[in-house]
């Protein structure tokens, strides 16, 4: 086959560093078109990038020119340094050190969609920890608990 073809939707989820809540109303809009812009030009085109006050969620397509590890490394480490440049209550802003990737059923990019859309309502109910519980749950991922969070 002379031509390579690919596209393999992912859900990435991270949260700020110890889950403090930084992500406010000052920047929340603009720090998810600038995420969305930084997938961009790794040519892995996001659909959809939303959050809440303490992590993020990412629908994108990966492209086949980006290992998954540096195209979350790529929006980590711009993401982190732009928004410092927001004023001096952000000077203490990092990502946690790690990150879920989940591929996705291109039938179900509606729902992900959706979901990431209803952060606010989700998060009433439930914390970043319990939602990325039940993620690894439902994409069977293995893990130790020790590990996870610090």
């Amino acid at each position: 086959m002379p031509q390579s073809l690919s596209k393999v939707y992912v859900h990435i989820t991270f949260s700020t560093k110890n889950r403090q809540n930084l992500i406010d109303d000052s920047i929340e809009a603009s720090l998810y078109e600038y995420i969305g812009g930084i997938c961009k030009g790794l040519e892995c085109n996001s659909v959809k990038v939303g959050g809440h006050k303490n992590h993020i969620h990412v629908l994108c397509i990966l492209s086949r020119k980006v290992a998954q590890m540096k195209l979350l490394e790529e929006i980590k480490k711009r993401s982190s340094k732009w928004v410092k440049t927001k004023g001096q209550s952000y000077s203490n802003f990092y990502w946690q050190d790690g990150y879920g990737i989940f591929s996705i059923n291109p039938t179900e990019t509606d729902k992900v969609i959706d979901y990431i859309q209803e952060q606010d309502k989700h998060h009433k109910h439930k914390s970043f920890q319990d939602e990325f519980r039940a993620f690894l749950k439902k994409y069977k991922v293995e893990y130790d608990e020790r590990y996870v969070w610090d």
